[in-house]
């Protein structure tokens, strides 16, 4: 009987010392420290629904990245191709960039709004367990030898 208790002790204690996650400045800490995006797929991987929005975060940042990127080396290529040759300036590529541009402000604008939804529902799960706030786990000694103490 004593070692089943000792078990479930143990196990709802690792259960206890989930931490939430914050955000600051588009960067991920857990306890003060950082975390890459790699450790908060993995901590998000407790909770699916949370996962699978900071998932489509990442894939909007991906695509609105890429978006943006062609559509800025669309616009600086005919620039230079207007600057060094005769053909007149705002030609196919400024208008295929600046559209391309345009596309990517409302996904890239989007993408924070996802990772924290993903995020704010990690969290809300971590509190939901109960545990953190009335569970309490603590190794004392006396002069007759040392024990556990467990508070509900």
């Amino acid at each position: 009987m004593k070692k089943l208790f000792f078990l479930i002790v143990i196990l709802f204690s690792t259960v206890s010392f989930s931490q939430e996650i914050e955000i600051k400045g588009g960067r991920y800490f857990v306890d003060g420290q950082q975390i890459s995006s790699r450790e908060t797929r993995e901590k998000l991987a407790t909770n699916p629904q949370a996962l699978a929005l900071f998932k489509k975060g990442k894939s909007k940042e991906s695509t609105g990245t890429l978006l943006l990127g062609l559509g800025i080396a669309f616009t600086v290529g005919d620039l230079v191709k207007g600057l060094v040759s005769d053909e007149d300036y705002p030609g196919a590529g400024t208008y295929i960039g600046a559209g391309l541009i345009v596309v990517s402000i409302p996904i890239l604008s989007g993408k924070n709004k996802k990772m924290r939804q993903g995020i704010e529902l990690y969290n809300e799960s971590v509190k939901k367990t109960g545990f953190n706030d009335n569970f309490e786990f603590n190794a004392i000694s006396n002069q007759k030898g040392f024990g556990i103490q467990i508070k509900f």
